[in-house]
């Protein structure tokens, strides 16, 4: 049964131990990874994903589950618990909850769950730990398309979606498409740490939208916050154990970077704590079949050429320009 946009989602353990405790954390010793039952590459927003070789890595990556330990899985919930008694979760404009049941499409799985949980995930986690900014954005993050050319709505609804939010949250759902792709392609994360020792010289930057290329122009900071919005995206791709073994996953990659950038920069904004995994390559609690241990050996210099050029075929398919032009001021 298509899910409703307006039926708030029970969040996996693994999202409830990120939302409970504003941390992404290698769960090894507490969740056994085991794959899905008949997953189906092809019910999720890598259906679009060409080549035998690049589906198969997705497929290993993403058609996996974490099944938690029962007393590991009750501190989470207690704790997830807690933090929803002292947090109470915004309501949500009825009329932007119908837009989305409407007037979108939102059937389509994610990387845990379907998408409307992802999410509501992303919402919940900004609610919780960057209440400094509207968790709209995260709500709506992707309706305007996501990594791989799916779109839940056209572009002819743009106008009615618009009317529905306030000028900081279109400034940023509209762009986030955008933004994401760019820092899948490597050229803008390289500009960016060239220029950490004087972040707040960043003045402007103008790209193009996905879902139509149209331009778009951001100032410095809103570029900063869209910074923290893709960041809490980020979380949820994340390995849920064995983070060494699985170091080379292009999400995570891009995470790590991501993150380090942002704290250099004087820019994390978002409560968000992450320590590095240590070097021992183990896969605790994952018994991982001979192919799918050699996908976790891609260089990870290899994996994020993979990815630039994934973004950059996607992009390509649909007419949208991965150009960008910054500006800094003297």
């Amino acid at each position: 049964m298509k899910q409703q946009a307006d039926e708030r989602p029970d969040p996996s353990l693994l999202r409830k131990a990120a939302i409970a405790t504003g941390r992404t954390v290698d769960h090894a010793g507490s969740v056994d990874i085991r794959p899905i039952v008949d997953f189906d590459l092809d019910r999720t927003i890598f259906t679009t994903l060409q080549g035998a070789a690049a589906r198969f890595v997705m497929k290993t990556r993403v058609g996996r589950e974490a099944h938690w330990h029962a007393d590991a899985g009750a501190r989470v919930q207690a704790a997830y618990d807690a933090a929803n008694a002292a947090q109470t979760l915004p309501v949500v404009d009825p009329d932007l909850l119908r837009f989305m049941v409407d007037a979108c499409d939102f059937d389509v799985e994610h990387a845990d769950g379907s998408f409307l949980d992802h999410l509501y995930f992303c919402f919940e986690y900004n609610v919780h730990h960057y209440p400094q900014r509207s968790p709209i954005v995260m709500l709506l993050h992707s309706i305007l398309g996501t990594g791989t050319n799916t779109f839940a709505m056209g572009a002819d609804k743009i106008p009615a979606l618009r009317a529905l939010m306030t000028d900081f949250e279109w400034r940023h759902v509209e762009a986030f498409p955008s933004v994401l792709r760019l820092l899948y392609d490597l050229p803008l994360r390289r500009e960016l740490r060239a220029h950490l020792h004087n972040a707040g010289a960043l003045s402007s930057i103008s790209f193009r939208r996905v879902i139509d290329n149209a331009p778009i122009t951001m100032s410095g900071e809103d570029l900063w916050i869209q910074l923290n919005y893709q960041l809490i995206h980020l979380i949820d791709f994340l390995p849920a154990a064995n983070w060494a073994a699985n170091a080379n996953e292009s999400a995570f990659i891009l995470f790590r970077d991501l993150y380090d950038l942002l704290s250099t920069a004087g820019k994390l904004d978002v409560a968000l704590g992450y320590s590095p995994a240590g070097a021992e390559r183990t896969f605790q609690g994952e018994d991982v079949s001979v192919p799918a241990w050699l996908t976790t050996m891609i260089p990870l210099g290899l994996s994020e050429k993979m990815g630039a050029k994934s973004v950059r075929q996607f992009s390509a398919q649909v007419g949208h320009s991965i150009a960008y032009d910054i500006s800094w001021k003297p």
